[in-house]
């Protein structure tokens, strides 16, 4: 392959190949995009391909590449996009990857990449999509992040170990569709006002961070966040909320398919208005203090794939709608204070394979409708003079 001096565009992903990177293709000097992504080669990225100065795309991603990202690839100038993403890449990011001014498309996710990302690097105004989620990187991100990366579409550094505050300044990069910092050790608070502004906007996600005080008023910014009309994934779990769910979140787009926001200090009831984000496919609310009634509007959200009340206070009985959710299997609802019996309606949901009921107050009989789910796991604490009255034949 070596010998193809003129070849211009190589493109072998997803395939089989396996063994070393051949650095014979090093002599293909006229190569403008090399893709390799999604194999088997192993072995480090060889150095004589140093030589291939005209490339503009270097996709090696999904491949098993040890060793580090060399420090040469800063001296291709034409270079438009770079995937490294899973792989066995270790060390630091090369300071020298902030020469790339052309660069666009920066991913190195799901690598074992450590140390800090060079400020040269946030300073390419050119990429819009940065991706470096799932590795041990550290520091703070930089203040001025949507000023530098006017032209941000993707920015997702979760799983990692960046600190500091999350930048107010993104507001600057209009474009931003995803921004994911999960489990991260970010602190301060949410710039909801910031992100509001940002009108494409689909997917934010600040799971398993250190933000927010856990005091009432927290989720009152989330008012901000009805301004992105284009809000399919909003993830806040355990990241110190408090306070009360607002009755404003009915204004939050109405795209909205993923709402998450398990593990904080809500408490208070859940609002009536949730009936109204339509579109949701998951909603997770466990390991609060929301208490109340669960509204019958729940029956609404008729695209429920997923519903996590369980650890909360709610009390009351199981709303009769509920059987209205008949593309829902996750049903968690253990550890709260619902009462009186499990109403029939739920044998609609022919598609439920997990409903958690433990540690309630619930009495009477499973509904036959309900046992007549095959595919069904059902997880209940009951008194011990109910097991025989409940299960008289198994």
């Amino acid at each position: 392959m070596g010998r193809l001096l003129r070849l211009q565009l190589l493109h072998l992903s997803l395939n089989s190949f396996s063994g070393k990177f051949p650095s014979n293709i090093s002599h293909c000097t006229q190569l403008r995009v090399l893709n390799v992504i999604s194999n088997e080669l192993t072995g480090s990225i060889p150095d004589q391909l140093g030589s291939l100065l005209k490339l503009t795309h270097l996709w090696l991603q999904g491949n098993h590449l040890p060793g580090k990202i060399p420090e040469w690839i800063g001296n291709f100038s034409s270079l438009y996009s770079i995937a490294l993403g899973d792989n066995n890449l270790q060390g630091r990011i090369p300071n020298q990857l902030g020469r790339l001014t052309s660069l666009g498309n920066f991913l190195v996710s799901s690598n074992n990449l450590s140390g800090m990302v060079h400020s040269s690097i946030y300073n390419i105004s050119s990429i819009h999509i940065f991706s470096v989620t799932d590795n041990q990187l550290r520091g703070e991100l930089p203040q001025n992040a949507g000023i530098t990366l006017p032209n941000l579409e993707v920015f997702a550094g979760g799983v990692n170990k960046f600190t500091g505050t999350i930048p107010a300044s993104l507001s600057n990069a209009s474009r931003l569709r995803l921004l994911d910092f999960a489990e991260n050790g970010l602190t301060g608070k949410l710039p909801a006002e910031s992100l509001g502004r940002l009108k494409w906007l689909s997917r934010v996600n600040f799971d398993d961070n250190s933000l927010e005080s856990g005091k009432a008023g927290d989720l009152t910014s989330l008012s901000f966040l009805a301004n992105c009309t284009n809000l399919e994934v909003l993830s806040f779990s355990r990241i110190h909320l408090g306070g009360e769910l607002p009755e404003s979140i009915a204004n939050l787009s109405t795209k909205l398919r993923i709402f998450t926001m398990g593990g904080n200090l809500i408490y208070g009831p859940l609002p009536t208005s949730i009936g109204n984000l339509v579109n949701l496919t998951n909603l997770g609310m466990e390991q609060n203090h929301i208490g109340g009634s669960l509204p019958d509007v729940i029956g609404k959200l008729y695209t429920l794939e997923g519903l996590y009340l369980n650890l909360n206070i709610f009390s009351g009985p199981i709303p009769y709608s509920m059987g209205n959710l008949t593309l829902v299997t996750r049903l968690f609802m253990e550890g709260n204070r619902f009462e009186g019996s499990i109403p029939p309606s739920l044998g609609n949901c022919q598609n439920l394979l997990i409903l958690t009921l433990s540690s309630n107050k619930l009495d009477g009989t499973i509904p036959k409708e309900v046992l007549g789910l095959s595919s069904l796991s059902i997880s209940l604490s009951m008194h011990v003079s109910k097991f025989f009255e409940w299960f008289p034949t198994r």
